[in-house]
């Protein structure tokens, strides 16, 4: 019987997306390939081999920082990387559907949702509505930095923090706990550098 994607272990799904973000960052990606399997994936079942939950920032799309394939990942996105119950739900169908062991939470530098909940956080500014949802999601993980840091180093460290607090929330689920007991699943943060097209994992 042939191996599927969603049969690959955590620790190979990692080295899978390191190796896909070295090609990557030093141009020896063929974006073609994605194109190429993007048409003859279209029909059967999808089998992707890891889960990333991404910021929706348009210079950030997974498939192409790690060098995969359509159909290689199964990606979430929503601004500043956030935990909600529909991220929840999501997570919760590649775990039982597609039988993904790796989960990881990619963050960036630059990140404008981490941004603004630094000015709500700092100086008290309201956004919109439904950003300002959003925003509260992210206030609870940023702990206090350095007064004596930089304004885009207290950024840097704030998109860790929030890398590292949707990584506990998940943790924090009875799926995850279940998953992780029986030894079927790892959680790991990154932050994608936009100055290096590096992607760092974090000790989460």
């Amino acid at each position: 019987m042939a191996v599927t994607q969603s049969s690959v272990s955590a620790d190979q799904a990692l080295s899978r997306l390191v190796a896909g973000n070295e090609r990557f960052r030093l141009g020896e990606n063929d974006f073609s390939g994605f194109a190429l399997k993007a048409v003859t994936s279209r029909k059967g079942d999808q089998h992707p081999f890891a889960t990333i939950l991404g910021c929706s920032d348009s210079r950030v799309p997974p498939e192409l920082v790690f060098d995969s394939g359509a159909g290689d990942l199964f990606v979430i996105r929503v601004a500043g990387n956030v935990f909600s119950p529909e991220v929840a739900a999501s997570l919760q169908y590649a775990g039982a559907h597609l039988h993904t062991s790796l989960f990881v939470v990619l963050g960036h530098q630059d990140c404008g949702a981490v941004r603004a909940s630094l000015k709500t956080r700092d100086t008290g500014e309201q956004h919109r509505s439904r950003i300002q949802l959003l925003v509260n999601n992210i206030l609870p993980g940023l702990p206090p930095f350095d007064p004596e840091l930089s304004g885009e180093a207290v950024l840097d460290h704030a998109v860790e923090s929030n890398v590292h607090w949707t990584v506990r929330q998940i943790l924090d689920t009875p799926e995850a706990k279940v998953r992780l007991a029986e030894g079927e699943m790892k959680i790991v943060g990154a932050i994608y550098e936009l100055t290096t097209g590096h992607v760092r994992f974090l000790d989460t």
